[in-house]
C-alpha cells in the first residue's frame, strides 16, 4: 500500500510527471533504436561504394525531413493528440527503414536510398517532440524546467549514448545490415511503453479539433503574433549547430596534433555522457534561478567560450587527452544549459503552446543540416580556425538574443533581484 505513495513522492521530487513516467522510458528506448547508426552509417556506405558527396546529400535530405517534421510536431499534437502524432512518427520510421534497409541497401540503389532515408527522417521528431509537447501540458509550471530536463536526458541518452554503445556490440556480432534491422525492434518496444503502457490522457484544444488546417497554420503565424517565439527558435538552431558541425571537421584537425579518430570518438562519447547528466541539473537550475539566465549565460556564453578553448587547447598541450577531454566535457555540460528553453518558450503564450513548441522543434531539426552546411560553405574561405570563430560567434549571438526572450511578469527569466521583482508587482 505504501509503495505507490513513495514512488509518487520520489517522481514528484525529481520532477517527472507521474502519469508520463512510461513515456520517458519509451522515448529513451525509441531514440536508442533511431540513433544506433549515426556514428557509422556514412563511412559504411562510402566503403560499400557511395561517394562522399552522395553520402552528404543523403544526410542533407534526412536533415530536411527532420526539420519539417520537427516544425509540425507541436501543432499536430494539438490537432490530433500526442498518441496519434507519435504513432504516425513510428509508422513513417518503420516504412522508411523497410524501404531503406530492405530495398535500397541490398542493391545499393542510390535513387531509392535518398527518398527512403528521407522518409525515415520524419519519424523521430513526430514521436519524441510530440511527447515533449505532451510534457509541457502535463507538468506544473514550477516543475516544467526539470520535466523537460528529464526529456532531454532520455532523448540524448538514447540517441547519442545507448544507441552508439549498442551498435558497437551489434556490428561485431550481427553485422551492419542486421544492426539496421534491429532498430525496428527497439523503436517498436519504445512505442509500446510510450503509447500502450502509458495511460495518460490528453485533452485536445477544441479549436484545433474543429479546424485542423487552421491549427497547422499557427505553426507559422505564431512568430508574427509573438516575435519572442521566433527569436527563441533562432536560439534553438544555434544551440546544436556546433554539435553537427564538429564531426565534419574537428577530427581531421585533431589528427594534426596526434589525436586519432578513435580517441576523438572517446572524447565525443564523454561529451554526451556529461551532457545527459547536466540536462537534469540545468533543468533544476533553470527552475530555481531563471530559465532565461541559464540559457543566456551557461548555454550561450559557456558554449561559445568552451568552443574556442576546445579548438586552441591542442596547440598548447598537444595530445594531452585529459585536458582536451575535460574541455569537451565542460562544453557538453554547457550545451545542457539550453534545456530551460523548452520550458521558457511555451510559457510565452497562454494558448497555442503546441504552435510555439513547433517553432522550437523546427530549430532542433534545422540544426541537423545547418551545422554541416556552415562547414561546407565557409571552410575553404576561413579554414578550421575561422569555422570555430563562426560557431563561437553564433553562440554569443544566441546569448544576446536570449536577452529579449522575456515573460510578462519576468519572474522566471529576468536578471532582477528578489527586491526588484517585488517592486515590479507592486
Amino acid at each position: 500500500m505504501s509503495a505507490l505513495p513513495n514512488r509518487t513522492n520520489i517522481l514528484h521530487r525529481i520532477g517527472i510527471p507521474l502519469k508520463l513516467t512510461w513515456g520517458y522510458l519509451g522515448v529513451l528506448i525509441f531514440m536508442m533504436g533511431d540513433g544506433l547508426e549515426l556514428g557509422w552509417l556514412s563511412p559504411y556506405l562510402i566503403e560499400e561504394g557511395l561517394s562522399v558527396q552522395q553520402s552528404g546529400f543523403l544526410f542533407t535530405a534526412y536533415g530536411v525531413t527532420i526539420a519539417i517534421s520537427s516544425w509540425f510536431s507541436g501543432v499536430l499534437v494539438e490537432a490530433f493528440g500526442p498518441k496519434k502524432t507519435m504513432l504516425a512518427g513510428l509508422m513513417l520510421y518503420i516504412i522508411g527503414t523497410i524501404g531503406f534497409v530492405g530495398l535500397a541497401i541490398p542493391g545499393f540503389h542510390y535513387g531509392l536510398m535518398l527518398p527512403m532515408y528521407a522518409l525515415r527522417g520524419f519519424g523521430y521528431p513526430l514521436f519524441a517532440y510530440g511527447f515533449l509537447v505532451w510534457i509541457t501540458y502535463r507538468s506544473p509550471k514550477e516543475k516544467l524546467g526539470t520535466a523537460v530536463g528529464w526529456f532531454w536526458f532520455v532523448f540524448t541518452g538514447g540517441l547519442n549514448v545507448l544507441g552508439a554503445y549498442y551498435s558497437i556490440w551489434a556490428i561485431t556480432h550481427i553485422g551492419h545490415v542486421n544492426t539496421l534491422w534491429s532498430a525496428l525492434l527497439w523503436v517498436i518496444l519504445g512505442a509500446f511503453f510510450a503509447l500502450v503502457i502509458n495511460k495518460d490522457t490528453f485533452e485536445k484544444n477544441e479549436g484545433a479539433v474543429k479546424s485542423k488546417f487552421k491549427e497547422l497554420v499557427k505553426g507559422i503565424t505564431i512568430v508574427k503574433q509573438e516575435p519572442k517565439v521566433g527569436i527563441a527558435g533562432i536560439v534553438r538552431v544555434i544551440n546544436q549547430t556546433a554539435q553537427y558541425a564538429f564531426p565534419v571537421f574537428l577530427p581531421s584537425y585533431l589528427v594534426q596534433y596526434g589525436i586519432e579518430t578513435t580517441v576523438w570518438l572517446n572524447i565525443w562519447g564523454s561529451i554526451f555522457v556529461s551532457n545527459i547528466a547536466f540536462n537534469l541539473l540545468f533543468g533544476f537550475v533553470g527552475d530555481k534561478f531563471g530559465w532565461r539566465n541559464t540559457v543566456m549565460w551557461i548555454g550561450g556564453v559557456g558554449c561559445g567560450t568552451f568552443t574556442i578553448l576546445l579548438f586552441y587547447a591542442p596547440q598548447v598541450v598537444g595530445d594531452n587527452l585529459f585536458v582536451i577531454q575535460t574541455l569537451g566535457i565542460l562544453w557538453g555540460a554547457c550545451l545542457a544549459g539550453y534545456v530551460p528553453l523548452s520550458a521558457l518558450v511555451p510559457s510565452l503564450v497562454n494558448r497555442d503552446k503546441g504552435a510555439a513548441m513547433s517553432i522550437l522543434n523546427l530549430g532542433a531539426g534545422l540544426c541537423v543540416f545547418v551545422g554541416p552546411a556552415v562547414v561546407a560553405l565557409f571552410i575553404d574561405w576561413v579554414g578550421n580556425e575561422g569555422i570555430i570563430w563562426i560557431l563561437a560567434a553564433l553562440y554569443y549571438l544566441g546569448a544576446f538574443l536570449t536577452k529579449f526572450v522575456t515573460l510578462p511578469d519576468q519572474t522566471k527569466t529576468s536578471l532582477q533581484t528578489p527586491l526588484e521583482r517585488t517592486k515590479t508587482h507592486v
